[in-house]
């Protein structure tokens, strides 16, 4: 039995793109695929659905980043137009890409803590195995048939 993942740790091991559950697989299979699997532990992943949210705070962060420093170099040095451009752009555009993984990792790794989406069972079963000692049996999907 593991111990139970808190708030914060599985939200690192997203950040540092490390399976949520145990801490050692990979959480990307490419750069922004999810595996569907943990190599690891075997932790289901794919009912995430972090879509666009990363990209939304990945612009928010480097925005709050680059901005701040393009307008203090600007108040102090007052560089020529095309010499910001030539820092800032590629300075954005580096600063989103290494930012892109880690944010959706830590996405990923808030919506497997929280039992958001599809992960309601894993949270359910990571809670019995708490209290228990022992992980309850995964609940079976039967379809029912209706009889008029």
């Amino acid at each position: 039995m593991n111990a139970p993942v808190s708030f914060p740790k599985a939200l690192w091991r997203g950040f540092t793109m490390k399976c949520p559950n145990c801490g050692r697989g990979h959480l990307f299979g490419r750069f922004l695929k999810v595996v569907d699997n943990c190599g690891v532990c075997g932790e289901d992943y794919t009912p995430q659905r972090a879509d666009d949210l990363p990209a939304y705070l990945v612009i928010g962060i480097v925005g709050h980043l680059v901005v701040p420093a393009l307008l203090a170099v600007e108040m102090a040095y007052s560089p020529p137009t095309w010499l910001q451009l030539l820092i800032w752009i590629p300075v954005t555009a580096l600063a989103a890409l290494f930012l892109l993984q880690p944010v959706k990792g830590t996405i990923v790794g808030l919506q497997w803590q929280t039992g958001m989406h599809g992960f309601e069972a894993a949270r359910r079963r990571r809670d019995g195995e708490a209290r228990d000692g022992v992980a309850p049996p995964l609940p079976k999907l039967v379809s029912k048939e209706f009889v008029s």
